[in-house]
């Protein structure tokens, strides 16, 4: 699964204001729950629930606010660039410019937690991250997220170029 499989270019927004944390969720899961067709409440008291186990803000000005919400069939997600950094009790102090929102399904398989690790694993690296600030609109937004250095991210973190190396195209740099 490509790490675009979790993102629609209509679920990259820029320039989103939010004065805290709460308050963010609290929007990001009423967009949500629009895309969706479920009740706002029930995504924000998951969110806000799985907050309160710890923060979600990984540090590097970065935050992946998640949770796992049964009627889903398959992880939904949402990157947003705030217009202004607001503190996320991140683990290293610094506030947050850059969310990944991510719904998972309820089930115990382990493709939720591939994706999860997947949009953890993108957003450590610091040339995608650099890419996704310097965005002029959300359109490069998603185009920031959808490629590196012209190639497709999948979850696992391998590369491939137009189709996999099985269908004929080149396979993991």
């Amino acid at each position: 699964m490509a790490t675009t499989d979790l993102l629609l270019p209509a679920h990259a927004l820029i320039n989103v204001r939010a004065t805290d944390k709460t308050t963010l969720i609290q929007d990001l899961a009423a967009r949500a729950a629009a895309a969706l067709d479920l009740p706002a409440d029930r995504i924000s008291a998951a969110l806000l629930k799985r907050e309160s186990l710890g923060s979600t803000g990984t540090g590097g000005a970065v935050a992946i606010p998640h949770a796992r919400i049964p009627e889903l069939k398959k992880p939904f997600g949402m990157l947003i660039r705030l217009q202004n950094a607001i503190d996320f009790d991140a683990i290293d102090g610094k506030p947050v410019d850059i969310v990944f929102l991510l719904l998972l399904p309820a089930s115990s398989q382990d493709g939720p937690l591939s994706a999860l690790a997947g949009v953890a694993r993108k957003l450590r690296d610091p040339e995608c991250v650099q890419r996704l600030r310097l965005a002029a609109d959300s359109g490069k937004l998603y185009n920031a997220w959808a490629c590196e250095g012209g190639a497709v991210a999948t979850l696992t973190g391998r590369r491939h170029f137009g189709r996999p190396a099985d269908e004929g195209g080149v396979g993991p740099s």
